[in-house]
């Protein structure tokens, strides 16, 4: 059987979930299938190999406001059954909340795109460990001053089917892969630590050797890293960095905690709010992203929003519940983990707006700065409320316009509402990375090193 056709039998299935409402319900049927590989590699030997399969469904029911959920992980006729009476029963221990609901179809159509690949699918589980050995090889031979802490190769294939009795009737399919590699390299008594990753819809994408290179020499400009004196600076964050910083404003962009007052954001909406050289969106219709979807965590088709342009704060992302408590419309942010939980928000697959000019030409326009390459405690430095911004980082200094001696054990301060106006350059080097934002260079002016 295709795997086409297991994704109509679980939509099918929904279906008929949904079908036993009872008067007065709104029901969902959310039925997912995941197979995920997982390869380790230390030493030229697989040390940690697994491949997994899970299905099941979660069933939520809303009656009079209250809300009642469960789940199983098993697509057996009566443990479904079992399921439903569950939800059912749970609907009598929930409180009653005014915006309580399902999804509703919001006339927005599905985005085609290609996130399923039929190489991936049937890529061979030796050719797997093989990437994840080569990669191995790859980073041993950039420098002998580097060893491996592992190298491994991870791949996902995901189907769902979701449905209500509201009028929702969606399923999807998606897979995709990345390798990744971590590395130490030592000089004498010190050791610094570094990484590198491709990703791709199959492996036939990855760039094993970039993701090498990188590894090495994340670990080995290190070497020798002094603590720099305290003064302010302009600061560049690479784009693994940046795809970091973009996870934490995403924070600060969700509807719902906005609506709980918990974002530096609320009553902000068409304010300047970073220089006009940022604009943000979040698109999961770019195929190009690593956690692209045409679908959201209710069934609603995922879609482009902008969230900032030319540095005008233009929306926030929502998912069905939090736009009736805001009184606005989904923007198919519902995101869930999957058949156990109900549906959160958050956004999708936030891209900045490149530049044009690269890192490079970046930094030779900077007398005296700092090259970001790291950063630690970034969600217990931030404060979203408030906007406070501090967290530890190593990297580069850069001095008259080219990149010089390695830094750590310093902190970088300012407030995410400073930093967003303080942009002073995006870059156009737009790097894919197995998260929910993509990297890009980006040099901020003015804000606090606190070093020696």
């Amino acid at each position: 059987m295709s795997d086409a056709v297991l994704t109509k039998d679980l939509l099918a299935l929904a279906d008929r979930v949904v079908a036993r409402a009872k008067p007065g319900e709104q029901i969902e049927a959310f039925v997912s299938r995941d197979l995920e590989t997982d390869v380790r590699i230390y030493e030229g030997e697989v040390e940690h190999f697994v491949s997994a399969q899970s299905e099941g469904i979660g069933i939520r029911i809303i009656r009079d406001g209250c809300t009642g959920f469960a789940y199983a992980g098993t697509l057996d006729p009566s443990a479904i059954a079992d399921v439903l009476a569950e939800a059912r029963d749970n609907v009598a221990f929930g409180t009653r909340d005014e915006w309580a609901g399902l999804a509703e179809p919001d006339g927005v159509d599905v985005v085609a795109q290609e996130l399923w690949n039929e190489t991936l699918a049937s890529f061979p589980t030796d050719r797997k460990i093989e990437f994840a050995k080569e990669l191995e090889r790859q980073t041993l031979a950039m420098d002998s001053r580097v060893r491996v802490d592992d190298s491994t190769y991870s791949d996902v294939a995901v189907e769902l089917a979701v449905a209500t009795n509201t009028g929702i009737r969606r399923s999807g399919r998606e897979n995709g892969c990345y390798v990744a590699v971590s590395t130490l390299a030592t000089e004498g008594d010190e050791t610094q630590s570094g990484f590198g990753f491709s990703v791709g819809r199959s492996p036939d994408e990855f760039d094993v050797a970039k993701a090498a290179r990188e590894a090495s020499d994340r670990a080995t400009r290190l070497l020798g890293a002094t603590k720099p004196p305290s003064r302010r600076v302009t600061v560049v964050f690479d784009p693994y960095v940046t795809a970091m910083f973009l996870g934490v404003i995403s924070s600060t962009l969700n509807g719902e905690a906005v609506a709980k007052g918990r974002s530096l954001f609320k009553d902000r909406m068409g304010d300047q709010v970073a220089n006009p050289l940022v604009t943000l969106i979040d698109d999961p219709t770019n195929s190009l992203a690593y956690t692209a979807t045409d679908l959201d965590g209710e069934g609603l088709a995922a879609r482009r929003n902008s969230l900032i342009d030319a540095g005008v704060l233009k929306s926030f992302v929502h998912n069905s519940y939090s736009a009736r408590r805001a009184a606005t419309r989904s923007t198919g942010n519902a995101v869930r983990g999957g058949f156990k939980g109900t549906p959160g928000v958050g956004c999708l697959a936030l891209q900045l707006q490149p530049g044009s000019r690269d890192q490079a030409a970046m930094i030779a326009d900077i007398d005296d700065g700092v090259l970001v390459q790291s950063v630690q405690g970034l969600h217990s430095g931030v404060n979203p409320i408030s906007g406070d911004f501090s967290v530890g980082a190593s990297g580069l200094m850069i001095t008259n316009g080219a990149v010089g001696a390695p830094i750590r054990e310093f902190t970088i301060a300012s407030t995410l509402q400073r930093m967003l106006l303080d942009v002073a350059e995006i870059g156009n080097d737009v790097d894919w990375l197995p998260m929910s934002a993509a990297g890009v260079t980006i040099a901020i002016r003015d804000v606090t090193l606190s070093g020696a």
